[in-house]
């Protein structure tokens, strides 16, 4: 009997090392598996990491040669441009200050020649009371004299109209000056942001405005009100010109950035849309004004938008005038005596207009509004005269 139980001990504990020399075997060859897969797994990262690096070694070459000296070719040709813009407007500036040293000099030789003048009137008036017979060459040098001082006063005169023309030309090209220099710095920020991020900022000229007015006392109020509606309308003025004709009003174009044409269109159509739901109809306002009286109980009115708002004092000014244009993009706003209208032009028809040179001619503008079709026409010539 003990022999058995000693010859199942041992069958017992052979099976059992067998069973632990396959389990051995089994763990050495899932952990030879295991490092096996993460030498490949190794591996692939090494080659994905190298690739990597390659890409990333090209690109800085690439960069360095082609970027980098463009993009430093460009800045150096922008400050040249900078530079000299600031050196003619450093020059205007030290023009304008000698033409106005001269201006007074000039002021005080024409006081002094008006002086000169009456004293002489003095003594000829003394004269001729002295010597009434024999004393006609002394009185012929004497209208010689007075003549002569007449014609210096009158050349005086002229010389500082001139002066005074100078200088305003003078300051006129320092603001124009001024505006380029402004516009390049812009353009120069652009092109700087543009090469390092690889994104179009969106600032440059993507519309033009015109403004002009028969009234010059309203020139001023007109332009500011202008300005503001462009900033509304989420625009910004990249360069503005002026061009003055004698008796005719200035002429002012704007260069505007932020929006392109086409993009305005569907904004200010639906302005002008609820602008002239405003007008009274039997005497109650247009099913699409804002009619705070028309909300709920409890419920607070909110303020017109800012740029309606805007667009809103720009036309209440040009109807307050005799004859004004206004343009925004694709907005174009005619005032004549009789009539304020406004329409909302496709690019073909403003390239059309200004080929045909109306935009200056309220009277011409508005015979060519008036052949537009209907939905892109709003006569507003009741609402201007609505309080």
């Amino acid at each position: 009997m003990t022999t058995v139980v000693l010859v199942v001990m041992c069958v017992a504990v052979g099976a059992l090392e067998l069973y632990a020399a396959k389990q051995s075997k089994d763990q050495q060859r899932a952990f030879v598996r295991r490092v096996d897969e993460l030498n490949d797994q190794v591996t692939k990262q090494n080659n994905v990491l190298v690739t990597v690096g390659e890409q990333l070694t090209a690109e800085l070459s690439k960069v360095k040669r082609e970027v980098l000296p463009a993009l430093d070719s460009r800045l150096r040709a922008s400050t040249g441009q900078v530079e000299e813009l600031a050196g003619v407007v450093h020059r205007a500036d030290e023009f304008v200050r000698a033409q106005s040293a001269r201006l007074h000099e000039l002021e005080q030789q024409r006081i002094t020649l008006a002086a000169l003048r009456r004293k002489l009137g003095e003594v000829e008036t003394s004269v001729r009371s002295v010597a009434a017979a024999g004393s006609g060459e002394v009185e012929g040098k004497v209208e010689t004299a007075l003549e002569r001082l007449a014609e210096l006063e009158r050349g005086g005169t002229e010389i500082l109209e001139l002066q005074r023309t100078l200088t305003r030309t003078l300051e006129d090209v320092e603001d124009v000056v001024t505006e380029l220099l402004r516009y390049t710095e812009g353009e120069l920020d652009g092109a700087v942001a543009t090469a390092l991020t690889g994104r179009d900022d969106g600032a440059a000229v993507t519309a033009t405005g015109r403004l002009w007015t028969r009234d010059e006392q309203l020139a001023g109020i007109l332009a500011e009100v202008y300005e503001r509606s462009v900033r509304a309308s989420r625009l910004t003025v990249r360069f503005r010109t002026a061009e003055g004709t004698d008796g005719q009003g200035e002429r002012r174009r704007y260069f505007l950035g932020g929006y392109r044409t086409e993009d305005l269109a569907g904004s200010f159509t639906a302005l002008l849309i609820s602008t002239g739901a405003d007008l009274p109809r039997n005497g109650h306002r247009g099913g699409l004004a804002r009619d705070p009286g028309g909300l709920p109980a409890g419920v607070a009115a909110t303020g017109v938008p800012e740029d309606e708002a805007a667009l809103k004092a720009l036309l209440r000014t040009l109807y307050e005038s005799t004859g004004s244009v206004a343009q925004i993009g694709p907005l174009l706003a005619v005032r004549t005596r009789d009539e304020l209208l406004c329409a909302v032009l496709t690019p073909d028809q403003s390239l059309e207009l200004e080929s045909d040179e109306v935009f200056w001619d309220p009277a011409d503008a508005s015979l060519r509004l008036r052949r537009l079709p209907s939905h892109q026409l709003w006569d507003l010539t009741a609402w201007g005269a609505t309080p």
